[in-house]
């Protein structure tokens, strides 16, 4: 099989799961509160990485990098996975799924608005254009249609879903500045995060009793949206020949989260919410050139205090 082909169904494998992973996290928090959620799945996924780490014979790399890397690590540990999923997760209990979901959807315009100020980008009508029609399809998702009453179903939970979507921008632009190894140094961030996470666990909440109910959820949500998935998408980025190739099949994953959402969930799924979401995905193709270009600056930018 070609390269391009393998890069095709690695980032087919990554989409469909990472279209489950919504749902999850809905199920999950019935039965655990967010900050439970948060340091099960942390705790599997962190184990996920150990064991790519070792069987990829990088594990004494790890351990041999200067000081300036962890600090680097702890800085980016307390942003991802702890604060970004912290805030996520409380989003998840507030709002349905298929608001929250949507809602978080928006990084990529978020990053745009992000690079202004932090890359200096100057933005053109094409962005502007790109950020209003997301935007109008983040408030037909968070008024439930009810644009002219302008009435939230719960304003606290849908700024938390864009908050969620600001910090994944800001991680995303100062990380991708790191050219330590990928895995390794997600390794890393996730093993400062469990301290952080195991913290406002024991100031906060209580570590959740055992039950297949309470381990399974949180082992799907560690596996699918943090560990196993996020390995198979950087597989298919390093197969294809081009980034852009398999990058947009990621405009895919909200559809289909939808269709799941409805399946597993039992969650209507209110016609506000489809073209709430329509919007934003159009805003985001409307916007997929500059954002092509904007990945391609923040390569090249020499330096980035974190």
């Amino acid at each position: 099989m070609k390269d391009q082909h393998k890069a095709y169904l690695y980032a087919g494998i990554a989409v469909l799961l990472w279209s489950t992973v919504a749902s999850a996290m809905k199920l999950s928090l019935v039965y655990l509160d967010f900050l439970q959620l948060l340091f099960l799945s942390v705790s599997v996924s962190l184990v996920v990485l150990f064991i790519v780490i070792v069987a990829q014979g990088k594990l004494k790399n790890v351990f041999k990098l200067p000081a300036k890397a962890y600090l680097r690590s702890a800085v980016f540990g307390l942003v991802n996975p702890f604060l970004y999923y912290i805030v996520l997760f409380k989003a998840y209990d507030l709002l349905p799924a298929q608001e929250a979901q949507p809602l978080n959807y928006t990084w990529p315009i978020m990053m745009t608005l992000l690079s202004i100020p932090i890359l200096g980008q100057k933005i053109n009508i094409q962005n502007f254009v790109a950020i209003l029609i997301s935007f109008i399809g983040v408030i037909t998702i968070s008024t439930g249609g009810d644009l002219l009453g302008f009435s939230f179903s719960n304003p606290y939970g849908a700024l938390l879903g864009i908050a969620s979507a600001v910090i994944w921008a800001l991680f995303w632009i100062y990380n991708i500045k790191d050219k330590r190894d990928e895995i390794s140094k997600l390794f890393l961030n996730f093993l400062f995060g469990i301290v952080y996470i195991s913290i406002a666990l024991a100031i906060f909440s209580d570590f959740p009793a055992f039950s297949t109910q309470h381990y399974l959820g949180a082992a799907y949500v560690g596996l699918f949206e943090m560990g196993v998935t996020f390995i198979i998408w950087s597989m298919a980025l390093k197969k294809s020949t081009h980034t852009a190739k398999v990058s947009r099949l990621i405009y895919l994953v909200p559809f289909l989260s939808l269709i799941v959402i409805y399946f597993t969930v039992g969650e209507e799924i209110l016609t506000s919410t489809l073209i709430g979401l329509g919007l934003i995905i159009g805003g985001l193709i409307f916007d997929n050139i500059n954002f092509v270009r904007l990945m391609e600056k923040v390569k090249r930018k020499k330096k980035l205090k974190v």
